[in-house]
């Protein structure tokens, strides 16, 4: 583990905020990780809480010229840290706008994000089947009529789904802002750090500015967006180019980088070399780069769950 310092401004900022840039060498994910636990009921006898994991509604990712890609939550970004949460003590519970069933982006169902173990692949989808509420999880409206207090941290895996529909979701960003002013942990990994976004004025409009490139109009609608002057990571444009074209992975290209999104509303965004496992702390905030994070970004966030259960 090392810090991290991006000039003068992000040294002022460490001086208040605590901070942390997990870079680990590798980018495998073990077979011993995520080896079954037995029962997941029985990693919940002693509870330390509830969690609350927010799944995209989107299988459809809008592009340029009217192009589409077929995504979901990533396998491994889901997985990895879920497994660590359970582990812990921890009960999740499932939301998504719709309610409707989430599924993984099929890119993701590949041995390469599982330190090429095909085995540990197969364990993963098995443990995601393992949970019912996952194809019938609670609506983001029900969460939010009912209050968040009783749930300890809040978690938003990544894939680009979340650029769809989490990224313009009033009823995310009020939920949001009730972990974000009570300090409670919130975790966010690859795509899914533009969720914060959701917790703008008006998030509908700030996805139409930066879709049109509107950037001044963007600043304005993000004003006093909660967490402005935070440092995070996201996917990084780099990753995302290296996956933009007609015959690369998206088949297109995306509407506004995410990373851009993210600076443009006032984040000071950070990222490493491309597909290297990265992961930033800033106050309750812990996010992490791409799949390849989600080993050490699983830690952090149960480390912070941790922690904020023992103050």
């Amino acid at each position: 583990m090392t810090t991290h310092s991006n000039g003068d401004a992000d040294g002022q900022n460490a001086a208040k905020h605590s901070r942390r840039n997990v870079m680990l060498g590798g980018l495998g994910i073990s077979l011993a990780l995520l080896a079954p636990l037995g029962p997941v009921g029985a990693a919940h006898a002693a509870d330390r809480g509830k969690v609350l994991i927010i799944l995209s509604s989107a299988n459809e990712l809008e592009l340029r010229d009217g192009k589409k890609y077929h995504t979901g939550f990533y396998l491994d970004e889901l997985s990895v840290p879920l497994r660590k949460i359970v582990a812990a003590g921890y009960t999740p519970v499932f939301a998504n706008p719709k309610g409707n069933a989430a599924t993984f982006d099929p890119v993701s169902n590949d041995k390469a994000f599982f330190g090429n173990d095909d085995d540990a692949r197969a364990e993963a989808i098995r443990f995601i089947d393992s949970f019912a509420e996952i194809k019938k999880p609670k609506t983001l409206e029900a969460i939010l009529k009912q209050g968040t207090s009783d749930y300890v941290g809040i978690f938003i895996p990544g894939g680009h789904a979340p650029m769809q529909d989490l990224i313009q979701d009033k009823t995310l960003g009020q939920i949001l802002k009730t972990f974000h002013t009570t300090g409670r942990p919130t975790g966010v990994i690859c795509h899914g750090p533009t969720a914060l976004l959701s917790t703008v004025s008006d998030p509908v409009a700030y996805h139409k500015a930066m879709a049109t490139g509107d950037i001044f109009t963007a600043s304005k609608i993000a004003a006093d967006w909660p967490y402005a002057g935070y440092r995070l990571t996201v996917f990084a444009t780099g990753e995302e180019q290296f996956i933009e074209g007609p015959s690369k992975q998206l088949g297109g290209s995306v509407l506004f980088y995410a990373a851009d999104a993210l600076a443009q509303a006032g984040a000071h965004v950070d990222r490493i070399a491309a597909f290297q496992p990265n992961v930033i702390e800033d106050r309750e905030l812990i996010s992490g780069q791409q799949p390849f994070s989600s080993d050490a970004f699983g830690d952090a966030f149960v480390a912070k769950l941790l922690a904020s259960a023992s103050r």
